[in-house]
């Protein structure tokens, strides 16, 4: 059943209602390209309205707002001329053939993170059609789509969409995004969507001028944050929600991850962050709905479970601290926040184990205390990578970790996220060794560009040892461009691709199966040890990891069943050698008792 929305154009068989929401304006006109003029009605809750018979889809409009000012639909489902021209009405019917998909149990979820513009050289929805067999191949489960909401210009990682209901023109119409999650549902892939609620972005944001859309007494990174606790503040909640109804409905999306919750403020009794996660899960009680946050401030609360293991908010989180671990450990730097990760092997241990490495205690690089307890939640809360496109991308030149450090240990630290009880998640081309950078872009007018090339080369001199005149030019189409995959070296043969997916068959013969049954309070690991260490117990049975991710051998009492799950290295009964690792389940045994 397709649900019903209060914000954009509702479209019937003999007419369509125009819609908009500005309390700000004594008058709004509707501008029908090729049709007329309308003024539209005002209601006393401050929306305006006007029923055009006719209009159909295809048809183009804006709203002339009462200094005359044209502006495009806030809930526009296309933009077909970017974030300043005129929205397109489009047909919410689909002729969908994977009409019975209901998603996939978020056990089996291996997820796959992508850029669409960069995932191929297309740079479509379409093109990606073409690259979900070698996804299926992979293992892969889940793609998760960097945000697609309308931003402007050519290019852009689309955190700084300001038309949230309408994905990018650059990427192709709405009628080929949903080809494409189409397509991953007959292959068995869910498609996730990354979304941005913290903010909107400085380039085709009208919506201040005509509605209450933010609550300057919130700030965020990126400018105000939204009004969810001021006055009108219900519609705004509203929109955000319903938007969120729109992906997972109309776009048939399997979940959404959302972007920086930490910075989303609300004072009222009941946070907006509690409020979308339950109205969004009620309704789709049909289906697998997962919904991931990023939040740096490690709060278990959004990740609570109720007494049947289900989640009340939240289905996980990216675990920001199992990749800082594992990135010290492969790489050895200790510069910003990865100083605080410096003894990697009991923080990858910790991370593994409980999920989060600060549950409470100061954190030195932020100089406050930082998390909540997360031993009790499952190990499946917990999102793991060694790759994403924040970690690559704020790097002063966005190079992958291949492209300056030894293949051992870039493939001893993805054993071990693979292999995790947590869920997995790849970012486009880490599978084949893609040494394509990925650095920031963006296409703003030349007045923004001006100040993001200033501003980033004034964030990127605050990095030790990096001379910031070296660094891309983030508003360059060459720096876009210098990010797009090269899929000519994904050709089957490649060794790393052939290791990718035998560690990714392994998961899901071996591991997966234990998941759904798996609580917190699962795992246990030794404080002490020079090794990366931990042992989960999953019903009678318990899987059991030794590592040692450094570049000399440890001495280590090595049990004669490990590895018998899976060993990379040298694995001997007394050492590990230099990046070394080592897997065994063991029936009937618990290594915590």
């Amino acid at each position: 059943m397709q649900h019903s929305f209060s914000f954009g154009p509702d479209i019937k068989s003999s007419a369509v209602t125009f819609r908009l929401w500005a309390p700000l304006q004594p008058h709004v006109t509707l501008k029908l390209e090729k049709r007329g003029e309308w003024e539209m009605h005002k209601l006393d809750d401050g929306w305006h309205v006007a029923e055009i018979p006719g209009a159909q889809a295809g048809d183009r409009y804006r709203f002339a707002l009462a200094d005359g000012l044209n502006v495009p639909d806030p809930a526009s489902r296309f933009q077909p001329g970017d974030v300043h021209g005129a929205s397109e009405l489009i047909d919410p019917a689909f002729a969908w053939r994977s009409s019975n998909w209901s998603g996939r149990p978020w056990e089996d979820i291996v997820i796959y993170e992508l850029h669409v513009g960069a995932f191929t050289r297309e740079g479509t929805f379409l093109a990606a059609i073409g690259k979900l067999d070698h996804l299926q191949r992979l293992g892969v489960t889940a793609i998760q789509l960097m945000p697609l909401s309308d931003f402007p210009g050519r290019y852009g990682w689309g955190y700084d969409g300001v038309l949230p209901y309408a994905p990018d023109s650059s990427y192709g119409r709405p009628e080929d995004l949903r080809k494409l999650v189409d397509a991953a549902h007959e292959r068995g892939i869910c498609v996730f969507l990354d979304v941005v609620y913290n903010h909107f972005g400085p380039d085709g944001n009208y919506l201040p001028l005509y509605a209450p859309i933010f609550n300057e007494q919130h700030k965020t990174p990126w400018g105000h944050g939204l009004n969810f606790d001021g006055k009108e503040c219900r519609v705004v909640r509203d929109f955000v929600i319903e938007n969120a109804i729109y992906w997972l409905d109309l776009f048939r999306m399997d979940g959404l991850r959302l972007d920086a919750v930490h910075a989303i403020k609300d004072d009222s009794e009941r946070h907006i962050l509690n409020e979308f996660a339950e109205r969004v899960r009620q309704s789709f009680p049909e289906r697998h709905i997962h919904l991931i946050v990023e939040n740096e401030d490690n709060n278990a609360e959004l990740l609570v479970r109720d007494r049947h293991g289900q989640p009340l908010y939240f289905t996980a989180q990216w675990n920001d601290d199992i990749h800082h671990g594992l990135h010290v450990a492969a790489t050895g730097e200790t510069f910003g926040y990865y100083g605080d990760y410096a003894d990697h092997q009991a923080e990858v241990s910790r991370a593994l184990a409980e999920g989060f490495v600060f549950q409470g205690q100061l954190m030195p690089y932020r100089g406050q205390e930082r998390g909540t307890p997360s031993g009790h939640l499952p190990p499946t809360v917990f999102i793991s990578f060694i790759h994403n496109h924040d970690q690559i991308g704020n790097r002063a030149m966005g190079d992958r970790m291949i492209a300056s450090h030894p293949l051992d240990a870039l493939k001893a630290i993805a054993a071990v996220y693979l292999l995790s009880p947590q869920i997995p998640m790849l970012f486009m081309g880490e599978e084949w060794g893609a040494a394509e950078p990925f650095p920031f872009f963006c296409d703003f007018d030349e007045e923004l560009n001006s100040k993001v090339r200033i501003g980033r080369k004034e964030e990127l001199s605050r990095l030790p040892g990096f001379d910031a005149d070296d660094a891309p030019d983030p508003t360059s189409e060459a720096t876009f461009s210098s990010a797009k995959l090269r899929w000519d070296l994904a050709a089957p043969g490649n060794a790393l691709l052939a290791f990718y997916e035998g560690l990714i068959r392994l998961r899901r013969e071996k591991i997966v199966p234990h998941l759904a049954a798996l609580p917190g309070h699962s795992a246990w690991y030794p404080k002490e040890s020079p090794l990366v260490e931990v042992s989960w117990t999953m019903g009678r049975a318990t899987l059991r990891l030794m590592a040692n991710l450094s570049e000399q051998p440890v001495l280590a009492s090595v049990p004669p069943e490990a590895g018998s799950l899976f060993s990379l290295g040298d694995v001997a009964g007394d050492h590990l050698g230099a990046w070394s690792v080592a897997w065994d389940i063991v029936e009937g045994r618990s290594d915590k008792n």
